[in-house]
């Protein structure tokens, strides 16, 4: 394994060191997700990346550690998305069907079908020998609805013994019951109207569970 060279530089070079890693990522990710780990070369990410392969290797040391940090990146993303629909719409005072009803409509509507969720999808989807993210990485953003329902339920707006479980539950009946719905029309002609009619009946099931 070549371990990456951390020397000091001048503010000018650091950007121009961080302009060609975010170089690197991009086009790391474009390539895993449409070829796969094993097919995909260092020098065909340094060519589309523009830079060298030393650069490459200068910056990630090598090809699995360069996978592993384009599943952080995307990870982070997505992560941030959660993050923000549980602070901007699972707030407290909110109607709480109505805050379910938003939070997964939020990210159904702009998460799931972002590129970022798709290109996640597919890279851990991957059956060959690919690196794979730390489970404490994948299930940050599990953790971040897990905290708000334990919230929820101090505040007597949710009766939950166990969040992990009423997350799964939630997931389960909205966001994954959509998801299935995009995944079983690759026409993508799923309305709007659709999916937020699966997302209400997954939020009243799950409301009559847990309320």
């Amino acid at each position: 394994m070549v371990t990456p060279r951390s020397t000091w530089q001048t503010p000018g070079r650091r950007r121009q060191a961080e302009t060609k890693r975010a170089a690197i990522l991009v086009a790391a990710e474009e390539l895993f997700v449409s070829s796969g780990y094993e097919l995909t070369s260092v020098d065909a990410i340094a060519a589309r990346a523009a830079v060298s392969k030393r650069t490459v290797y200068d910056h990630f040391g090598d090809k699995e550690s360069l996978f592993r940090s384009v599943l952080v990146r995307v990870n982070d993303a997505l992560v941030a998305a959660v993050r923000a629909a549980t602070e901007q719409e699972l707030t407290d005072g909110r109607d709480l069907r109505e805050a379910l009803l938003a939070f997964a409509q939020r990210l159904t509507t702009e998460t799931i079908p972002s590129s970022t969720y798709g290109a996640f999808r597919r890279l851990n989807a991957r059956t060959s020998p690919a690196p794979r993210l730390p489970t404490a990485g994948s299930e940050e953003a599990r953790r971040i609805l897990e905290e708000r329902f334990a919230q929820l339920a101090a505040q007597g707006e949710l009766e939950v013994h166990d969040p992990r479980r009423a997350v799964q539950h939630f997931v389960a009946l909205t966001l994954r019951l959509a998801v299935d719905a995009i995944d079983q029309d690759p026409a993508g002609t799923v309305s709007r109207s659709e999916l937020q009619e699966i997302i209400t009946d997954g939020v009243d099931v799950f409301l009559r569970a847990y309320r």
